[in-house]
């Protein structure tokens, strides 16, 4: 961005800060993570704790009887979609239970907590706002994007395609790219058909066997209601250092490039993104550790990369009505309950690490940080199991997706098994040794499957049970803890 173009978006954002505060503004809380991580189900089950008063040991307002109730409110902006908070609800229930429909746009969700101050006595209850942004983590991909141009982008992207494991996957629109002529006039045809290749390729190296995480743009992937728009029919060209003619194929991919920054990028960042007080950041390590090394590295650059994109900093009076930071962070593995208990620091560990480099660099700016893992709705109970050797094993048991694979079983999604995953490595830098990517399940000593959600009796109120979970009030405590005391 320009140094012009810098200025008028901090007026923007400093406008629309001054406006959060004339209306009365709480706690801007927002949940990312990149596909499939659990972004929905936390939500969900966040609000479904605290709404129906779930026992929160860990969240000290709730462990001490401080934490009296809490409201949902209406939508507060009327702009932006509503959680659809009691479609995710239903989908978790009944005989038909499945895991809500992923994140694919950007909603928001206003609860109230009303608790009584532990260091305002006879002041009466207090109030906290919370307005939850739910937000791709691939949108988070695109900020870089805003501070390099079409030909940075492009090299380095090209780059990145041709190294390793993705190069197989990235073939067919590489050799397509390859041989265009980007100075020749500009042809739609060719830049619709560049689109759906580099598109193509980038849904690919998202699936279960590659799990790659480091997928700009983001709306490539998610593209909303702009599917089918010149702003997504744009692809990545192996330019050289000579300069773009005017007209040209090369000149046609730019101008789009920077549409998609202008037009979809900035408006992001300056009206929900910037505006964040604290975040947490929902990671499925389990899904890269199932594709290997690679894919564990590739998982490690994409944090570094949405961290760095974070306005974080120490939170002040001045800060909060000017230029609001985010002052904590928390990394969460999800899908503790896919692993046993024991496993559960290991999980962390590989965690930490992974965004180490990241951490250390928001730390610096005063920020915050944490890691854990957690699992905001617990499908699975733990039990021991015996081999056919006698030995004991730590094992978990649910109910396995349908399709589900594990040493050559297929499940059918009904029937409850009883899951040995393996153990974690007790050193997490193993997980990053060697280039394997999309291994099959026996060269890991490890593997993981994906569970349906718990089957609920029926509580007191006639209604479904309250889901068991795994540290989430953990999570709890650490987001908003300080401002319920």
């Amino acid at each position: 961005m320009s140094f012009f173009s810098d200025l008028a978006l901090e007026a923007q954002i400093v406008a629309r800060s001054l406006a959060d505060q004339i209306t009365g503004r709480g706690l801007r809380l927002g949940v990312t993570g990149l596909s499939r991580a659990g972004k929905t189900v936390f939500i969900t089950a966040l609000v479904e704790n605290l709404v129906r008063q779930a026992r929160l040991p860990v969240l000290r307002a709730a462990a001490e009887g401080r934490l009296i109730g809490a409201t949902l409110e209406a939508q507060p902006d009327d702009t932006v979609p509503r959680f659809a908070l009691e479609d995710h609800q239903a989908a978790l229930v009944g005989p038909e239970r499945h895991w809500p429909q992923s994140t694919r746009r950007i909603s928001e969700l206003r609860l109230t907590l009303e608790f009584q101050s532990a260091v305002k006595w006879g002041s009466g209850n207090s109030r906290l706002t919370i307005d939850i942004i739910d937000y791709p983590g691939e949108w988070l991909l695109d900020l870089p994007l805003l501070s390099k141009s079409y030909r940075t982008w492009s090299r380095e992207t090209w780059d990145a395609a041709g190294a390793g494991n993705r190069d197989t996957l990235a073939g067919d629109w590489r050799r397509f790219t390859a041989g265009l002529d980007h100075k020749a006039p500009a042809d739609e045809a060719q830049a619709r058909q560049a689109a759906e290749l580099f598109t193509t390729y980038l849904r690919s190296a998202r699936t279960d066997d590659y799990a790659l995480s480091t997928l700009p743009p983001g709306r490539f992937l998610l593209p909303g209601d702009l599917e089918g728009s010149p702003a997504l029919t744009f692809a990545p060209l192996p330019l050289g250092d000579e300069e773009i003619m005017p007209g040209s194929l090369a000149a046609m991919m730019q101008r789009r490039y920077e549409s998609y920054c202008q037009l979809v990028v900035k408006p992001f960042f300056r009206d929900h993104f910037a505006r964040l007080d604290r975040q947490i950041v929902l990671v499925d390590a389990l899904a890269a550790l199932n594709s290997g090394p690679a894919a564990m590295r590739d998982l490690e650059t994409a944090l570094v990369d949405i961290l760095a994109a974070f306005r974080a900093g120490r939170a002040g009076a001045l800060t909060t009505l000017l230029r609001p930071r985010i002052d904590k962070i928390l990394f969460a593995a999800t899908k503790a309950d896919h692993l046993h208990h024991t496993s559960h620091d290991r999980l962390e560990a590989i965690l930490r690490l992974t965004t180490e480099r990241a951490i250390r660099r928001v730390e610096g700016l005063g920020a915050r940080v944490e890691v854990i893992a957690l699992a905001a709705v617990r499908a699975t109970r733990e039990a021991s199991v015996r081999d056919g050797r006698g030995v004991a094993m730590a094992a978990v048991i649910g109910t396995p997706l349908k399709g589900e694979v594990i040493d050559g079983e297929t499940f059918d999604g009904l029937s409850e098994a009883a899951i040995f995953p393996g153990d974690l490595p007790a050193d997490p830098a193993l997980v990053f040794q060697g280039d394997a990517l999309a291994r099959p399940a026996g060269d890991a000593p490890f593997r993981f499957v994906r569970f349906r959600p718990p089957l609920m009796g029926p509580g007191r109120d006639g209604r479904p049970e309250v889901a068991p979970q795994i540290r989430l009030d953990r999570a709890l405590e650490f987001l908003l803890g300080d401002r319920l005391q």
